[in-house]
């Protein structure tokens, strides 16, 4: 750490210092420095996309042929996997998250790029079936200048899904990170300068999201916005959006259900479980935060899952053995108390956790023990509203009908778990639930090669998917007249 640098932020190529307010960026173990920077400011705003829009008008890189822009793209995966361990330690000052996930998040990034620049040079144009004399095609163009509007919770794997389809499509991206987390989206930049993408076409702008993002979504040169993050903000994103005739990819908050039958595999189940709320801290959008165990194995199964909460590692996330970190902010997790307090009114019982670590390690960090709470309704408030942190509501079940019922009983569908052997019975819950992505037999494994996102208050739009590269296009019908006589209305 170094608390006295000064970052320059990236505008339209240039790299000087934002016209805004100066801030830290902390590190959440400690509440320490890890660098100052100016936040962008409304003026760097506009010089960043008008200078965006020129790059993409007059640089040349919308009309490379795929295969040389997926050139580049294949050199900026190589160059972060040349820097890994750099970025995997720069990533885990940015937000606390453990040094064994930051270098998964870095390889992600990595697979991002490749998986997009072979996407891009093996994408094909449609020839449609003809209904006349018109050889009949369907094409596609880059749109512009576009919008990444970024996490805290995984920055540099979060911005690497948003970058690389964009660039791979042609376009110029304008990337607005978290205000706490501006690091990766920074280092993104430099390393796809540095790997030839044209000066001009990447800036990254930091700063609160309820300013600069704004700026960003209102600005008429801007043709699409990708926004991860809270479903408040992303429904007011839409709403300037449909003023605008905009598209947006909306990926928001989640509820996810995890329902676990009598004929599960309960060493699998209790790992999944595990896994699926408290690794990243539970600071997740798939998070699986809400427990539905099948009564006959309740008891037994509970005990088993708060063992395993209770022996989980929660540390200084430069520790290899660490399994959960800080959380992003004493705010956060002030927010992520108050859920707890508000279950045990509501006649919750805490089960395992349910309060800060003691210890001289945790005195300065925002750390959080993994907490299993029980004995609640779905209806109450923190069965319904996501907290995104490590709290699991468990709730036993005693048949089919009422399990589904509760499970969508949410206004989010981001994703689902379910936990048995019978292939029959998850595939008919698989359908039955209403989520984007249903893991079975495990949790939170994600693939780029295949699309993610929500339903209802979870978002809208897909990401990654090799036709993810389509979000970031505008698709074009052509026709060819093959017809050997003029159009017979005029004659």
């Amino acid at each position: 750490m170094n608390s006295n640098e000064t970052l320059p932020i990236c505008i339209a190529g240039n790299w000087r210092l934002g016209q805004g307010d100066r801030y830290a960026t902390l590190y959440p173990a400690t509440g320490e420095a890890v660098a100052w920077l100016n936040a962008a400011s409304l003026a760097d705003v506009e010089e960043a996309i008008s200078g965006a829009d020129h790059a993409f008008r007059t640089s040349g890189w919308a009309q490379r042929k795929p295969h040389e822009r997926a050139a580049v793209l294949y050199r900026v995966a190589q160059l972060i996997r040349d820097q890994a361990e750099y970025l995997a330690q720069r990533q885990r000052l940015d937000n606390g998250k453990p040094i064994t996930e930051t270098r998964a998040l870095v390889a992600s990034a990595a697979g991002t790029f490749q998986f997009f620049a072979a996407a891009c040079e093996t994408m094909e144009d449609t020839i449609t079936p003809m209904r006349g004399d018109n050889l009949t095609m369907s094409v596609y163009e880059p749109m512009g200048v576009v919008a990444a509007i970024t996490p805290w919770n995984s920055p540099i794997a979060s911005e690497a899904q948003k970058m690389a389809p964009a660039l791979a499509a042609g376009n110029a991206v304008v990337v607005k990170p978290a205000e706490v987390t501006p690091l990766m989206a920074l280092e993104l930049a430099r390393i796809c300068e540095e790997a030839g993408v044209p000066k001009g076409l990447i800036s990254v702008l930091p700063g609160k999201g309820s300013v600069i993002g704004d700026a960003i979504t209102l600005h008429p040169l801007v043709r699409r916005v990708s926004f991860t993050g809270g479903t408040t903000t992303g429904k007011h994103i839409a709403h300037i959006a449909a003023d605008k005739m905009m598209p947006v990819s909306l990926e928001l908050g989640g509820k996810s259900p995890t329902m676990v039958f009598e004929d599960a595999d309960l060493d699998h189940a209790v790992a999944g479980v595990l896994y699926g709320i408290f690794s990243s801290s539970g600071e997740s959008c798939i998070a699986g935060s809400r427990l539905f165990v099948a009564r006959g194995i309740y008891d037994n199964f509970i005990e088993r899952l708060a063992a395993g909460a209770a022996a989980l590692r929660v540390g200084d996330p430069a520790d290899e053995r660490t399994q959960l970190g800080p959380l992003i902010t004493p705010r956060h997790r002030d927010s992520i108390e108050s859920y707890v307090a508000m279950g045990v009114a509501d006649g919750g019982r805490i089960r395992t956790g349910g309060t800060r670590p003691a210890g001289a390690l945790f005195e300065r960090g925002n750390y959080y023990l993994p907490t299993i709470i029980e004995g609640l309704t779905n209806t109450q408030r923190i069965c319904q509203e996501e907290i995104f942190g490590p709290v699991l509501v468990a709730m036993p079940f005693d048949n089919e009908e009422e399990l589904i019922a509760q499970a969508n009983d949410s206004v989010y569908a981001l994703a689902a778990g379910i936990w048995t052997r019978d292939y029959k019975k998850a595939w008919r819950f698989g359908r039955a639930v209403q989520a984007g992505n249903v893991w079975i037999n495990t949790y939170k494994q994600l693939s780029i090669s295949t699309p993610f996102g929500g339903w209802r208050d979870s978002g809208l739009g897909r990401e990654k998917g090799r036709l993810g590269i389509l979000q970031y296009m505008e698709q074009k019908s052509m026709y060819w007249g093959l017809n050997e006589q003029p159009l017979p209305w005029a004659s």
